[in-house]
């Protein structure tokens, strides 16, 4: 019978290492420190949504049928994987917030513009700031 390897320590929940390795051919064994990939070290439910995503060829979709999950659900549990995997999870982009921040970026320039207009501060000055507003240097 085939066991599956632990990766995390059943007394204290830390990632274990694999020390030797036996050839299943012949009597050859290699005593070490090895690590496992990393799909090996995800949680089964983890590698149970994989193996589904990867059936049904990233179709979130056919995903959704195959676990009986919603699509947030489906977006999520990937979102989970990716991150464990050791990659950044884009965060999706909320057009409310970039528009009040161009907003605000807008009548930033536009001030530096009416001080300069009123020669409050000078064209290497407004030049200056627009920069540090852009954060160019």
């Amino acid at each position: 019978m085939d066991y599956k390897m632990p990766h995390r320590c059943p007394v204290c929940d830390q990632e274990m290492k694999i020390s030797k390795l036996t050839c299943t051919f012949c009597p050859t064994k290699i005593e070490g420190e090895f690590s496992s990939c990393k799909f090996c070290r995800l949680p089964k439910e983890q590698l149970i949504f994989m193996e589904a995503f990867i059936k049904c060829r990233g179709n979130i979709k056919e995903v959704e049928k195959e676990l009986g999950i919603s699509y947030p659900t489906v977006r999520s549990r990937l979102d989970s994987v990716i991150e464990a995997l050791g990659y950044g999870v884009e965060k999706e982009r909320n057009p409310e917030v970039e528009r009040e921040n161009t907003n605000e970026e807008s009548q930033r320039r536009q001030r530096i513009l009416e001080a300069l207009e009123r020669g409050e501060i000078s064209v290497q000055e407004a030049t200056l700031q627009m920069r540090k507003q852009l954060d160019i240097d």
